[in-house]
This record gives C-alpha cells, structure tokens and sequence, in this order.
C-alpha cells in the first residue's frame, strides 16, 4: 500500500501483468481492515504515510496474519528506518525509486517463503497427528483442559502417571499449545542415559574434557534455548544431574563439562516420572528442592483402566494410525471383541494396547472376531 494513488496504481497494474492478484489500499486503516476480511500472502507497505505510518502498521500486521511477508517501502533517506522494520518482523525492504526487476524478485522470495512457512505447519501437524490425546472420558477432559490452561504459560510442569499413559504426548501438547511453539522441542529419556553420561548430554562438554570428548558438544538444554526441554523418567536422574539441573532452573544458566564458563539459556522445562517422587525423596534418591522447582502445575494422566469409556475410540483410532502408517489393509472389529477389549485390565496402558490392535491387524480376521481376542490378546 502507498499513500501516492500514482504508485499503487502502477504497482498494481504491473504485479496484475505478472499474474499476481492485487488489492490496493490507501492508508493503514484501510490495510488492516483488508487482512481482517482476506487472507494476502505479501503486503508491500510504504514507510511514510500520513497517519499511521508504516512502522506501526507492520507491529499490528505481525500481530494479526504472522505469517504474512511484509515487505516495506522506503525512500534512501529511510534505510535506518527499514533496516529497524527487519528486525522487527519485515521480510524485506525495496528502495525508491522502485527497479521492477527488484520488485518481482523480491516478491516471487517472499511467496515462496510464505508457502514454505505454511507447508511447515502441515508438516508438523502431520507429525503430531498421531499423537492426539484420544478420548471423551470424564479424565481425559480434564486433563485437556488443564494443558489448555497451562500451555500458553511458562510455568514449569511435572507430568505423572503409570508407564505407557502417555505422558510424552501431554508434553508434546503443552509446547504445541506454547507461546514457544515454534522453538525447539528437545526430548530426553533420563533413564536411558547411563549415569556417566547425563551431565555431558544435558548441559555438553569441552573438547578434550575426557577421553571420548574429542569434540565440542552442545548439552539439550543448549539445544532447547528459546524453546522445551522434556525430562522423561526425571526420578532416575542421578543426585549430581539433579543439582545442576536445580542450578540451571533457579539462575537460568549452565556451565560445559570441562569448563567454569556460565552460559545463559531460556528454556521451558516439562517433566515426567512414573515414580512417586515424595517417597523417593525421603529414600534421598531425589532432591526435594528440584522436585519444588519442577512441580510448579502437576498433571496427572489417568491410567487407561481409569478411562475404559475410551478404549473403543482408542481401538479405531490406532486401526486408522497403523494402516496409515504401514499400508496394512483396514479391518473392522465385532460389537463381541471390542467389548472384551474394553473388559480387559490394561497394565501397559496406551502402549500396550496399541501393540495389541498391531497383533490383530496382523493376525485377526475381518473383521476381528472373539476368537481373535481370546487367540492372540489373553
């Protein structure tokens, strides 16, 4: 948009030649009241207008339609002012007098940058697809609930529950519901990581800080900066790891194994246990100050046997995920199998389940019968 109605009539014009469809607008007002009834792809904004100028209209722009590329106009007395408008979330910034060359390519970068960004969204909705937290169950209402109250906070959270609830997808959730949704996710299983290893794969060491150390390595938290960091199984975490993980939370800084050098990180910290980590502290096997800091929101994940209204929407659920994920054919299931599937005691919870629907796509009829329950589930 341009103030000038010369130039937004030949801007117009030119971009129509190319193909392009174009909207004009007179002033900021007009602009944003375009975005609010349209979707635009690229706003070409002019620096100096009367009224509102361009600079703000871009902070209000930003906040409305984010993924939008606004590229700002300026005249050679501006460039300060442009430069100032990148860091604040323009794309790019044309000078006048306006080359139409310069014009076309910034605007071709800048739709293929905006396409990119919404291809990205797909993706990752794809790869959170299958891992919805399924169920209309009284519990499993709630517990949406409270991670839509929570996520768009900072607040540090504890997620507890049995083994195979799936406390790791309550995680992914609250960072995709996060303001800090589009930084880093960084997943650690603590209890995967032996003992000697934690503090070099969370807080990273120096080259040469010991014998296999033959290069610098950024630790997880360095990783998540801006962004979650996931501590599963945090109760098996060594007393050591825990202190300066308890360091990390209350100065918001860490230092490399090897060095004495702080470094500061911002970073969201979720973490999850299936032990009860009151009695491990007074065993002494947690830190009662760490368990303070990470337990900020506790969220406690039903078990499956709390949820049995769930487990014949969880049935279909993983029937549509596993065939579209191995290509294996649909099958149904009977009133009579489902029936004892929800009847059944689920110690592994969601995990175990979903390995049984596997079995049965495998080895059941179609559609899955009693007999394929009593043959390969009990």
């Amino acid at each position: 948009m341009d103030d000038e109605r010369a130039i937004r009539n030949s801007l117009k014009e030119i971009l129509e030649d190319e193909e392009y469809e174009v909207e004009a607008a007179p002033d900021a007002p007009t602009a944003l009241q375009m975005v609010d009834g349209d979707h635009f792809q690229v706003v070409l904004c002019d620096i100096k207008m009367p009224g509102m100028d361009g600079v703000e209209l871009l902070t209000q722009l930003h906040e409305k339609v984010p993924d939008t590329a606004v590229v700002m106009m300026t005249g050679h007395g501006d460039i300060d002012t442009a430069v100032d408008c990148i860091r604040k979330g323009a794309y790019d910034f044309l000078t006048k007098p306006l080359d139409l060359n310069r014009i076309l390519i910034t605007i071709k970068n800048a739709l293929d940058k905006t396409q990119l960004v919404g291809e990205t969204k797909i993706l990752k909705k794809k790869v959170y697809s299958g891992g919805d937290m399924v169920g209309e169950s009284a519990g499993m209402q709630a517990l949406r609930e409270m991670v839509e109250k929570v996520a768009p906070t900072d607040a540090r959270v504890l997620i507890t529950g049995q083994n195979g609830t799936g406390k790791e997808l309550v995680a992914r959730s609250l960072h995709q519901q996060s303001l800090r949704a589009s930084k880093p996710y960084i997943e650690v299983n603590c209890a995967a990581i032996p003992s000697e290893l934690i503090e070099s794969e969370l807080f990273g060491h120096e080259k040469g800080s010991f014998t296999s150390a033959i290069k610098q390595h950024k630790g997880k938290f360095e990783q998540a900066d801006g962004g979650t960091l996931f501590l599963d199984e945090i109760g098996d975490m060594s007393l050591a790891a825990q202190a300066k993980v308890l360091r990390v939370l209350q100065e918001k800084k860490l230092s490399r194994v090897g060095s004495d050098k702080d470094i500061e990180v911002d970073v969201r910290v979720l973490a999850a246990t299936n032990k009860d980590l009151k009695a491990e502290i007074a065993k002494g096997t947690f830190r009662e100050d760490l368990y303070h800091r990470l337990s900020v929101i506790v969220i406690q994940v039903p078990s499956l046997d709390e949820r049995k209204s769930d487990i014949p929407l969880l049935v279909e659920h993983f029937i549509n995920q596993i065939g579209q994920e191995s290509g294996m054919a649909r099958k149904d299931i009977t009133p009579e199998a489902m029936q004892m599937l929800t009847d059944k005691s689920w110690t592994g919870n969601i995990r175990e389940l979903r390995n049984v629907v596997e079995r049965l796509l495998i080895l059941g009829n179609q559609p899955i019968n009693a007999d394929d329950i009593r043959n390969y589930v009990f």
